[in-house]
């Protein structure tokens, strides 16, 4: 499937659907519609004692879309938990796009000058749609969704989407509900406004903690 147009992607998006390949070399893309989807209910996200120890320690500079294209680059290169990803260049070019016309946001974790984790996905309304993550050092991957998570809840954010659970996920409190009810939970929330820009960039990692706990 080629010549996929950005008003055809956020279409689908907003009816439950989202594309994928079969691996990152190759050429098509198709479409998921999944008879059960992976969400992370936002007042229901779980962090463990160890990772909000992380979180606090503030070791990673977190940024947000300072680099969206390297950080969805650097998703689709396998790591030592996965051979490979679903993540081609039509997928790249797309949320690239999808990006430039503010559809689309990177959480990042930097040390120095060097992006060693991070995750993005699609905004639509107050939805956002999880798409992938990468860690280049421990737990950077974590403390960007820990991150992403109080963004959503202090922009006002109704639904994470993660797509499908995974062992991974579970330890957030991802959940999996059947189709029909997905999409009535993403009908409220793309007709819905969010700000995914509200979080103060001065937030500390404490900040963000506690901000998880107000806002719940």
């Amino acid at each position: 499937m080629t010549g996929i147009t950005l008003k055809t992607l956020l279409t689908a998006y907003a009816n439950g659907i989202f594309p994928m390949s079969e691996d990152r070399h190759d050429p098509s893309v198709y479409w998921v519609d999944p008879d059960c989807r992976g969400i992370l209910p936002l007042d229901n996200f779980h962090i463990s004692r160890k990772l909000k120890k992380v979180v606090r320690q503030d070791n990673f500079h977190i940024r947000i879309d300072a680099a969206f294209r390297e950080c969805v680059l650097a998703c689709a290169e396998p790591q030592h938990n996965r051979r490979g990803t679903w993540i081609n260049d039509t997928i790249i070019q797309l949320y690239t796009s999808l990006h430039k016309e503010g559809f689309a946001h990177s959480v990042e974790c930097w040390q120095d000058d060097r992006m060693v984790g991070g995750l993005y996905g699609v905004s639509l309304g107050a939805a956002f749609f999880g798409e992938s993550m990468f860690s280049g050092v421990e737990d950077a991957s974590k403390v960007a969704l820990v991150h992403l998570v109080a963004r959503l809840k202090y922009g006002g954010y109704e639904l994470l989407d993660t797509q499908f659970v995974t062992d991974h996920l579970l330890q957030f409190g991802v959940v999996e509900i059947e189709r029909a009810d997905y999409k009535k939970l993403l009908a409220n929330a793309v007709d819905r406004k969010a700000d995914f820009y509200a979080l103060p960039d001065t937030y500390s990692g404490a900040d963000v903690l506690q901000s998880i706990t107000q806002t719940s």
